[in-house]
């Protein structure tokens, strides 16, 4: 097998690494026994321990010499087998590549590189192509610099997709970035529940704490004391967020070093994935694929949830995929889009809109955004049955009242279906 290899790929086998670093500690116990029996064949006599020592080197030395005969005569058996490493030569028929999937586990599509019967170029396998490029983005940290190059590769791909103009190039851009949405939504979604999570260990460790505390003699004034203390952190921290960027900074530092709490690397895992979906977004709305989005998002209920308690710059990133499909969803053009994703899209983002902070940086929307996503938001509104407006408007209205964000004010649409409901009457 190591001779084809040799003569088919210009492949030289080479023993496993594992083995190699086995032989070279070997040796270096050998030669430091070898040195401390040298140093006892000085003496008169020997002595047990001596004669102990002198039969542990000949042992040493004999498995060395047994490594050294596995190095040489079976070099690869204690390595991939060699499916694994000609994954880039479907050609070869006599392999059997079904089972070198299970080999790579964190790979996120494997099974779309190799592919019998595939004789010459198809769309398909730009199709999957491009989906394994934006599948790896989600494993890569941001920090890499192969990040952007994964980044730029895959809007590379499709920008030479759509230059060509042709249905089925654009229709791979649509599959590959609905299912990229998805797949990041997903992540996003389980990366902010471990977060909550572990928010509601440390509150319940707190609360434990509390009563134990106050068990204690003068335990009510401690406690309160606590409080007090708690509510100035509470009071630092929000200071410290509006500080543009250096909290990520400083996260990622910490990362590199790693010292990053548990919790931390979770929020910059969070924030970017929220970026990477923000990317998704804006990709899907170039290529005119955003009902996918859409649907997608007036379904994400349980994301929606979580957003409310996320960290500021999660919460500016879902803000901005929020607004920009309120618009879109006002606009509609060339899109059917129903009734129902209208509802639950308006039903479930905008507490967000209410709760999310309003730092000196985060969530960026400007002044002039806003007042697009009011209108935005008041034409759908506009259309859609009386009931659906009811139950949209009601609960907005109990969030906007006890909210600190006077954005977004929809008084309008909720007068305009006050005077609607009076003419049943008249």
């Amino acid at each position: 097998m190591g001779t084809e290899l040799d003569i088919a790929y210009g492949y030289k086998t080479r023993p496993s690494s594992l083995l190699s670093s086995i032989f070279m500690s070997t040796v270096n116990a050998a030669a430091k026994t070898l040195v401390s029996v040298a140093k006892t064949e000085q003496a008169e006599k020997w002595k047990a321990t001596d004669h102990l020592r002198f039969v542990v080197m000949l042992m040493t030395w004999v498995t060395v010499w047994v490594l050294r005969v596995l190095m040489d005569y079976f070099p690869c058996s204690i390595g991939p087998p060699p499916q694994y490493l000609l994954a880039g030569f479907p050609t070869v028929g006599s392999f059997d590549f079904s089972s070198s999937s299970s080999l790579m586990p964190s790979f996120p599509s494997f099974d779309l590189v190799v592919h019998e019967g595939l004789d010459g170029p198809s769309v398909q396998a730009l199709g999957r192509a491009l989906s394994q490029i934006l599948a790896l983005l989600n494993d890569i940290p941001a920090t890499s610099g192969k990040y952007q190059f994964a980044m730029a590769m895959a809007e590379r791909v499709m920008d030479e997709n759509a230059r060509y103009g042709h249905a089925a190039l654009l229709q791979i851009n649509r599959m590959a970035l609905a299912s990229a949405f998805a797949r990041t939504s997903n992540l996003l979604h389980r990366a902010l529940e471990r977060t909550q999570a572990e928010d509601d260990d440390d509150a319940n460790s707190g609360a434990w704490a509390t009563r134990v505390i106050r068990a204690l003699p003068m335990g009510s004034y401690l406690s309160n004391l606590t409080a007090y203390m708690k509510g100035f952190r509470v009071c630092v921290n929000a200071i410290v967020s509006t500080v543009a960027n250096a909290g990520t900074c400083q996260l990622q530092k910490k990362r590199q070093l790693g010292v990053a709490s548990e919790r931390e690397v979770e929020e910059l895992m969070a924030e970017k994935l929220a970026q990477e979906l923000l990317w998704i977004t804006t990709k899907l709305r170039d290529y005119g694929a955003v009902d996918e989005a859409l649907v997608q998002w007036s379904f994400a209920s349980g994301l929606a949830s979580l957003s409310l308690t996320a960290n500021v710059r999660v919460q500016g990133f879902m803000v901005k995929i929020s607004a920009m499909l309120c618009r879109d969803l006002s606009a509609g053009e060339g899109m059917a889009i129903s009734s129902q994703v209208k509802f639950r899209l308006l039903l479930f983002w905008l507490p967000l809109f209410c709760h999310a902070s309003n730092g000196l940086v985060y969530p960026v929307l400007t002044r002039f955004e806003k007042m697009e996503v009011e209108r935005a938001i008041d034409e759908v509104l506009s259309g859609l049955p009386a009931g659906d407006q009811e139950v949209i408007l009601t609960n907005w209205l109990q969030d906007f009242a006890v909210a600190a964000s006077d954005w977004p004010n929809l008084q309008f649409s909720y007068d305009r279906w006050c005077q609607f409901s009076r003419k049943v009457v008249t």
